[in-house]
């Protein structure tokens, strides 16, 4: 783990920053896509128990989303960033903040898993007439969650000390700290099935007993102890030495407060969608895709998402917030044009290349063909909407960085309350396309948001060099589509949409055509790019000699 020591407002600094923190997130998500792997080894994609602790696994993430997921991010960079300016260049304000985030987050942890029969109950739907969860079945869920709850607070400090470290350009642990986490998790999960056996052992709702319970709680909850607590090695690097501070007055909070507020509510009403979703998903549990299976399609959703976008923004973001405390909106404006070109060009392509590896990439997570089948419908029907998802993001960042935390909240409020409204109408769905139709409802409805987000943005920064950015995805998406045709038929002659074909064979034969298609598709559309010599490439191929050149 290391930190950047060159400052993105510097020459070759963003992209320095970028590099490290995509290879961090790619090292993390390839070890999260093995911890995946051996967790449904473990228990099953589609089983009864697998939905259980996806429940219980998930509650800790909602609350955490819920009282500090965005507020973290979207408040405290500028507010920071503003901070460095006072005499002691902030160090006041940062043991403040944290302080006070331990015992904020402390109390709502207590607090959540004392509730955890009533978390449990919000987030499922009761069995009728075959549909929904069990008595067993919540009560195992239950049992998952006391165990699991507890790492609302180790979330929320990872955020709260990864948020300090970034705004003061030290970017290296926000995404290598979740590389322990992986290895902890993975060392459990083979401890548990040493001891317990695999999915058969542990498909059944009735398999399960407190030992089982308390390994996998809580090694999964150790795991983001670990995550969160390394963090603290890198403060001295910061410039900083943390004690507890508890004189919470005359240092801006009030300010991080009323921005916070905003922030705050549209977590809220993301939340309050995303109480629908698990209710609606549960009723398919035990018989089809359901909330586990969402999961993983999301954590595939993600994966691009996070390697590039998060990769990228995280850097812009930080440069975008100097230049918004300095009224600089020219230097906004070129910030958000170069962010979503930047972006665009690999993000395009990643959303072709998983479209055409949907079903090779569901073998990787479930055995079955039909399993197969229902998991790679819900990946393609997220798909779509990864593009727009991703827009979405780089616009958010830039209300953010002014201040502006009531605009997101407004048009998140349209994106919710739409989302709940197809969500009920999936309910009454057969069970097999319940997952898919939520799928298709997010795709849609994030959409909608990333058109409004877009056209207040322009208004608020006065454009966004916006015929350049358009004409760019454009040329992206043809020659994405392009690298697409190629890969879909070489995905034919591997059998990746046969029950019988190599690639659906098994794990291995899955994830060697997958290399081989998407490898193959990556030559096309580069080619395509140097061919047409894109200016985006130039540049994204130039950070990256850079990088190398400063490495030697």
């Amino acid at each position: 783990m290391t930190g950047v020591g060159t400052s993105p407002a510097e020459p070759g600094g963003m992209g320095r920053a970028s590099a490290i923190l995509a290879a961090g997130t790619v090292v993390s998500r390839v070890l999260g896509f093995v911890r995946t792997i051996v967790l449904v080894a473990a228990i099953g994609t589609t089983t009864a128990a697998g939905d259980a602790f996806a429940v219980g696994n998930q509650l800790p993430n909602n609350i955490y989303a819920l009282v500090a997921g965005g507020v973290l991010s979207a408040v405290l960079v500028p507010q920071i960033v503003k901070a460095a300016a006072h005499h002691d260049g902030g160090q006041q304000f940062i043991n403040r903040i944290v302080t006070l985030g331990i015992v904020v987050f402390g109390l709502v942890t207590v607090i959540a898993t004392l509730a955890a029969p009533a978390l449990v109950s919000l987030y499922t739907s009761q069995s009728t007439s075959g549909r929904g969860f069990t008595p067993e079945q919540v009560s195992l869920a239950i049992g998952f969650a006391y165990w699991c709850l507890p790492q609302i607070f180790f979330y929320a400090l990872y955020s709260l000390l990864s948020e300090v470290l970034n705004a003061r350009r030290i970017f290296g642990p926000f995404t290598w700290a979740p590389v322990l986490n992986n290895i902890v998790s993975i060392g459990g999960l083979v401890a548990f099935m040493a001891l317990f056996g695999g999915s058969a052992q542990n498909a059944s709702v009735s398999d399960w007993g407190p030992g089982k319970i308390i390994l996998l709680g809580g090694v999964t909850t150790l795991a983001v102890t670990a995550q969160a607590l390394v963090l603290f090695l890198f403060w001295r690097r910061a410039g900083l030495r943390f004690r507890l501070d508890f004189r919470w007055r005359g240092v801006g909070l009030a300010a991080t407060g009323k921005a916070a507020g905003w922030l705050l509510g549209m977590v809220l009403v993301t939340q309050i969608a995303g109480v629908f979703q698990s209710r609606i998903a549960s009723i398919a549990s035990g018989s089809h895709p359901s909330v586990f299976a969402l999961q993983n399609a999301w954590l595939v959703f993600m994966l691009p998402f996070s390697v590039i976008a998060v990769s990228i923004v995280t850097a812009y973001f930080t440069r975008m917030s100097a230049h918004a405390s300095t009224g600089d909106l020219p230097g906004i404006r070129g910030d958000l044009s170069e962010s979503l070109r930047s972006i665009g060009l690999l993000i395009v392509f990643a959303t072709v290349a998983l479209c055409v590896v949907a079903f090779p990439f569901a073998r990787l997570f479930t055995d079955g063909f039909a399993n197969v089948v229902g998991l790679g419908r819900i990946i393609l029907a997220f798909m779509p909407g990864l593009i727009l998802y991703t827009v979405l993001f780089v616009l958010q960042r830039v209300f953010y960085s002014l201040g502006d935390t009531r605009t997101p909240f407004l048009v998140q409020c349209v994106q919710s309350t739409l989302f709940i409204a197809g969500a009920l109408a999936c309910s009454v769905l057969d069970t097999e396309w319940i997952a898919v139709g939520i799928a298709v409802v997010t795709t849609v409805t994030f959409g909608i948001q990333a058109i409004i987000t877009l056209v207040l943005v322009r208004r608020r920064i006065n454009g966004f060099d916006g015929r350049r950015v358009v004409s760019r995805y454009l040329v992206f998406i043809g020659f994405a589509l392009v690298a697409g045709a190629v890969g879909f038929g070489l995905l034919l002659l591997l059998g990746g949409l046969d029950v019988g074909g190599f690639a659906q064979s098994g794990r291995i034969p899955a994830l060697v055509a997958m290399i081989l298609i998407v490898g193959t598709m990556g030559i096309v559309y580069l080619g395509l790019l140097a061919g047409f010599r894109n200016p985006e490439l130039g540049a994204v191929t130039g950070l990256v000699s850079a990088r190398f050149r400063r490495g030697r």
